[in-house]
């Protein structure tokens, strides 16, 4: 990890340049995007095909794009032992999704009208799911079970196969039990040129949704427009705001988690107030690194993005969390709640010392699906309204009308549309 100290007179250069740390803008990966989303656009089926021997070494046809009925129940019959563990995920899912979903309503303004506005759910989802080293069952569930409860008629998936064209058997289940319609086996960045554009066996779908490598992100923002997009989730990240009170072994154990996915690009950071804690700590990821089954996948993210940062007070910590933007924000100190109050731009924040962002990755509710990279200065996490379209509706009466007359003719006046006017107007005589 890379250790600095606010004594240390580049610390604020060295903390710019964590800040700056993100790959979902580097240059050569939009560039390699762009190819692979023209190449989709251009030659539909065939590019996928081609793209899957290419980057996931399996030999695909058109026709063996989508995954069938019968491997569906296949996957069902086969693995009843993960299926209570589905179901209490996925009712914590739907009961925070029920909870947070848009309703219509409508008030009566100042003439006398009412307004209001309509939810609906979004026609066609396409729905991003991470393969790679590991089948992300748990963002199954936290992107296709909130379509589910949204009301979207067709909800489709797409997730990576292996070398033999398959994909997990577990992860199928949860996408069968979560709601989706159609799934796919191709990945990356020409899964979203897919959804978005359309081939010949995948029809394009309204908004896109779901995590993914720095591939996917960039591939997400150039179609952005073709489709709408949810929010740009990259590679994990995870920020800890720890005073004295937290344990060095938990603290590593957190970091440890987060920088285990395996893409790389995945970022740590401990802030603390204690020097005893960072050094403990730093002990600690030392000594249970090797004990985990991914311990090369932890170095290599750690060494190229995980930072231990003293800072002397809780207000520099808060500062640089705020400017940092982060995926998870841990806040392990005495009094989390307050330090929570200032923090205003984590896509998610976990409270205490017994709330590791594990929790908000697998089974408490709300989706793990959130913003990284700095995107959450701007961005919030995924809810279910983002699978709603918002409409707004008026409804005037004549009395209504006269009485908006006077401001609305003004307005039609200072703009010089007298059309405008008119059409109001000719519904007074």
């Amino acid at each position: 990890m890379n250790v600095h100290y606010q004594r240390d007179q580049d610390f604020e250069e060295r903390v710019d340049h964590m800040l700056q740390a993100s790959s979902l803008f580097a240059e050569d990966i939009e560039k390699t995007v762009a190819r692979i989303v023209r190449q989709v656009r251009k030659d539909g089926d065939q590019a996928l095909i081609q793209l899957t021997r290419k980057y996931d070494g399996a030999a695909l046809t058109a026709a063996g794009l989508p995954v069938a009925t019968t491997e569906l129940r296949t996957a069902r019959r086969s693995r009843p032992q993960i299926s209570k563990t589905i179901r209490e995920v996925t009712e914590n899912i739907r009961m925070f999704s029920r909870a947070s979903q848009r309703r219509n309503w409508q008030i009566k303004n100042r003439h006398g009208a009412v307004v209001g506005e309509k939810y609906d759910p979004l026609h066609r989802v396409g729905i991003y799911i991470p393969g790679g080293t590991a089948p992300l069952i748990s963002t199954a569930l936290m992107t296709v079970v909130l379509a589910n409860v949204a009301g979207c008629p067709e909800i489709v998936a797409c997730t990576p196969c292996n070398a033999e064209g398959q994909v997990d058997a577990h992860l199928l289940h949860a996408l069968d039990y979560a709601g989706a319609t159609e799934i796919y086996r191709i990945g990356g960045a020409q899964a979203i040129a897919a959804m978005a554009y359309g081939t010949e066996t995948i029809r394009p779908a309204d908004k896109l949704f779901g995590p993914g490598n720095a591939y996917v992100v960039a591939a997400k923002r150039l179609v952005f427009g073709q489709a709408a997009i949810d929010l740009l989730p990259g590679p994990s990240e995870v920020l800890i705001v720890a005073d004295e009170t937290a344990r060095p072994e938990w603290v590593a154990a957190d970091l440890l988690a987060q920088a285990e996915h395996g893409s790389g690009h995945e970022r740590a950071v401990l802030l603390t107030t204690s020097e005893r804690l960072l050094q403990n700590t730093l002990e600690a990821v030392q000594t249970q690194m090797p004990q985990r089954s991914r311990a090369a996948q932890i170095q290599a993210a750690l060494s190229r993005n995980g930072w231990g940062l003293h800072v002397t007070d809780l207000a520099t910590a808060i500062d640089i969390a705020n400017r940092f933007a982060p995926e998870h924000c841990q806040l392990m100190t005495r009094r989390p709640q307050e330090v929570a109050r200032k923090i205003r731009t984590a896509g998610a924040l976990l409270l205490g010392h017994h709330t590791p962002t594990v929790l908000g990755d697998y089974v408490a509710g709300p989706s793990h699906v959130l913003p990284t990279g700095g995107a959450g200065h701007g961005f919030s996490g995924l809810t279910v309204d983002q699978f709603q379209r918002r409409t707004s509706v008026l409804k005037y009466q004549a009395l209504s009308l006269k009485k908006a007359w006077p401001s609305l003719s003004a307005l039609a006046e200072l703009e010089g549309l007298d059309a405008h006017a008119r059409s109001a107007a000719v519904r007074l005589v």
